[in-house]
């Protein structure tokens, strides 16, 4: 979900130019509070805490459009804080053949990324990409790459199929407008719906969830570390919950503090013709 930043199956309804997915996302806001994992030894942090908050519009017709802030304070000894500030906002639809991506991020209130671009994917599946931000560039990336919410959608397809495993090129224009991230993606056994679901939210009501844990590595390196690792579990509407944000040298836990369903306008789909 998170830097999430796959593929998809997309239903064509005839006689309308509104695409459907099989695994459609609910639009929905949700906040997650940060605190250091107690969970994973800290090398480099002392204390942290933070926020992020996730907003999620958009339907399959009119494609999605992902808008994120986390702010995190870590507290690295004898003083010293650096808090980031990251934002980003993203539109991609439902085909994720079309991507608009504006990314940026601010450490102790110095902007240290400003990135923005868009995404063309051509018939033969190669990304075309036209940076604008940091600096002006065009190019393109071979292969078959996911866009973010393509790739979640894809974890969601795999966790109903009862698949473990999901392999996947990520871009989604951070940091630099060039990077690509190779994914292996595990998938837990569904849980089932209980009452602390319900009780959290009515957004969770009745809904199971996957365990789910993504690591990302550069493209390219021997070593097969991962430059992160990002867990969490994967509700069959789209929302995350009990994240866990491990970046090696110190681990954040997410909990989700609220989470509440938006309003979405409604396919316009033509009449038959009788």
């Amino acid at each position: 979900m998170f830097r999430r930043v796959s593929a998809i199956v997309v239903l064509l309804l005839a006689g309308s130019t509104c695409m459907v997915s099989a695994a459609a996302l609910t639009a929905h806001r949700a906040i997650y509070d940060l605190v250091l994992d107690p969970e994973r030894p800290s090398t480099q942090v002392d204390k942290a805490r933070g926020r992020i908050a996730f907003q999620l519009t958009g339907t399959a017709c009119e494609g999605y459009t992902i808008k994120l802030r986390q702010v995190t304070a870590l507290d690295t000894g004898e003083g010293q804080v650096t808090v980031s500030d990251l934002r980003s906002e993203s539109w991609e639809n439902a085909a994720s053949t079309s991507y608009r991506f504006k990314t940026q991020n601010y450490v102790n209130r110095q902007i240290r990324e400003d990135v923005t671009g868009t995404v063309v994917r051509q018939k033969n599946n190669l990304l075309a990409v036209r940076v604008n931000k940091p600096k002006p560039a065009s190019f393109v990336l071979p292969g078959k790459i996911f866009l973010p919410t393509q790739h979640t959608r894809a974890m969601l397809l795999a966790a109903e199929r009862g698949e473990k495993l999901l392999s996947a090129n990520i871009y989604d224009g951070s940091p630099d407008g060039r990077k690509i991230y190779e994914t292996l993606t595990v998938i837990g056994a569904a849980i089932l719906p209980n009452e602390s679901d319900q009780l959290r939210s009515p957004a969770l009501k009745g809904l199971k969830r996957y365990p789910v844990v993504t690591s990302y590595f550069e493209v390219g390196k021997a070593d097969r570390v991962p430059a992160y690792t990002l867990a969490f579990d994967l509700y069959e509407n789209g929302v995350s919950s009990a994240l866990r944000l491990n970046y090696g040298n110190f681990a954040l836990k997410g909990n989700l503090q609220s989470v509440e369903l938006l309003p979405v306008k409604p396919c316009n789909v033509p009449a038959r013709k009788r």
